[in-house]
């Protein structure tokens, strides 16, 4: 398993790391993390079970096994990628495992919202070009990518690929707006105004 601890926060703009790639249409939410894991208190170790069944199955071989995958960031999928249920920890077990970002042929849409809440990329990429990048991937698995936001491209130092982000998402990842909590950390001031404004926290019956 990546142990990497650091998540992502603030304005997301690029991803630099290796690529992983997982072979399959309609993998779905049950597979990436399977229900007995949803008693978890927290999603600290999830990262440890994605895909827990598949992996369990394949004995070793799973490209979430295979030692040279390790400390891959950036995952290649096929198509309808996160179907089935809406749990949320489907995208926070990826995350904890390393992933930051996904490029898919295509994505079920409340996996895209969980996973863009985490400040996780999702982008489509054309079929073509999907079976073009997962072959390189495969003939050169230590090559860095950059998944580039702004140019909406996947590369290396030889190669490109073009990507697509819905204009909103695009726009929430690359100004930070996509994190919750620090924006409502950063209106600090304003929120200690409106609180000393509120007679029922400041004693004025």
């Amino acid at each position: 398993m990546n142990t990497s601890s650091t998540f992502p926060s603030g304005e997301i703009q690029r991803i630099k790391g290796c690529c992983i790639s997982l072979p399959g249409n309609d993998i779905d939410t049950d597979r990436i993390i399977p229900a007995r894991f949803l008693k978890c208190v927290n999603f600290e170790a999830l990262g440890e079970q994605v895909f827990a069944d598949d992996r369990k199955e394949l004995n070793g071989f799973h490209p979430f096994d295979i030692p040279i995958n390790k400390g891959a960031k950036i995952l290649i999928v096929n198509d309808n990628f996160g179907c089935g249920s809406s749990r949320e920890h489907a995208p926070q077990a990826l995350m904890r495992w390393g992933i930051r970002g996904i490029i898919g042929q295509s994505f079920a849409e409340i996996f895209y919202g969980n996973c863009l809440a985490l400040g996780i990329p999702c982008a489509t990429i054309e079929r073509r070009e999907s079976d073009e990048l997962v072959e390189s991937v495969r003939n050169k698995p230590l090559t860095e990518w950059d998944f580039d936001l702004n140019k909406l491209e996947v590369s290396n130092n030889n190669i490109s690929f073009k990507l697509s982000i819905d204009k909103g998402s695009l726009g929430m990842l690359i100004n930070g707006s996509w994190d919750a909590t620090s924006q409502l950390i950063s209106q600090g001031e304003k929120i200690d105004k409106t609180i000393a404004k509120l007679p029922y926290l400041n004693d004025f019956f």
